[in-house]
């Protein structure tokens, strides 16, 4: 197993956001479940208000020094060829990167036959979206089984090979994340990467360990990561936990990480304040 690719000689992280960030002001939360009486998946809408259209978002954020996006995929108000192409141009005339679509459905890891090869072609529908929409990346959950269960281990193993050689014929690379039970762990993390191999790519995000041993869980999935969720923990108020989050931040440069830092604002009141406190945190660990 390989460590993460260089992008760029000599480079530092540049800013980037993920949709998530904003997810009470980008419209209705169009989320994927699944229906154990009609065996497929389903959207279960759930209204927010509409400040600022997915279409406007990359303008804005070249405007305020973003060099990349992330976007959920329940983010998406619909998936016509039309405004595929509508978004994609809107990320090319902003200049701005649509680093990776966030699949936030699917258990690969899962024993239920029907449901996990549905799962798979719902992830290969997206694929397909991400391809049209010009998309580098697509993020699959690894799975929702417990993470000490092997078999579920190997399901998943097998499902994001599956999936990455299909994102490689369509010219977008699959990565996963230690998002969910599956991948809680760095262990199950470097199983899967190990498993699968180059072709699939990983993400590491602050918030997703947990305990006593979250940095060195850090420690030890940075080096393969190419994209870092930037959250920091917060209190009632929306303010980071900033000598956690500067702990965090120290485990990137000391990787000589040189990907996107995604920032992500999941606390109360107006969100792009929440932004702006994490972003000056992370500032000085990017290029200028």
């Amino acid at each position: 197993m390989s460590k993460r690719k260089n992008e760029r000689v000599g480079a530092m992280p540049y800013l980037s956001l993920t949709s998530w960030s904003l997810h009470r002001n980008l419209g209705p939360l169009r989320w994927t479940r699944w229906d154990d009486n009609t065996r497929t998946q389903f959207t279960d809408a759930q209204e927010q208000p509409e400040l600022l259209s997915l279409l406007e978002l990359p303008a804005v954020l070249a405007k305020k020094g973003f060099t990349s996006l992330e976007v959920c995929h329940f983010h998406f108000p619909e998936t016509s060829a039309t405004y595929l192409s509508s978004l994609k141009n809107a990320f090319a005339e902003a200049k701005l990167r649509f680093y990776t679509l966030l699949l936030e459905y699917g258990d690969i890891s899962s024993s239920d036959e029907t449901r996990r090869q549905s799962d798979i072609t719902w992830i290969k529908g997206w694929i397909d979206i991400a391809a049209a929409v010009g998309a580098e990346r697509v993020r699959v959950i690894a799975g929702e089984a417990d993470p000490a269960v092997q078999a579920a281990l190997v399901r998943s193993t097998n499902a994001l090979r599956e999936l990455a050689q299909y994102g490689s014929t369509q010219g977008v690379r699959v990565i996963t994340e230690n998002f969910k039970s599956l991948s809680s762990t760095a262990d199950n993390c470097l199983s899967l990467l190990e498993g699968v191999g180059e072709q699939l790519g990983f993400t590491s995000d602050f918030g997703n360990f947990k305990g006593a041993g979250k940095f060195d869980e850090l420690v030890r999935t940075l080096p393969y990561s190419e994209s870092v969720h930037a959250k920091a923990q917060t209190n009632a108020e929306g303010i980071p936990d900033e000598a956690e989050f500067i702990r965090c931040l120290d485990i990137v440069k000391e990787a000589r990480y040189e990907g996107p830092l995604t920032l992500v604002y999941d606390g109360p009141g107006d969100m792009w304040e929440g932004i702006a406190r994490v972003r000056r945190i992370v500032e000085p660990y990017c290029t200028k």
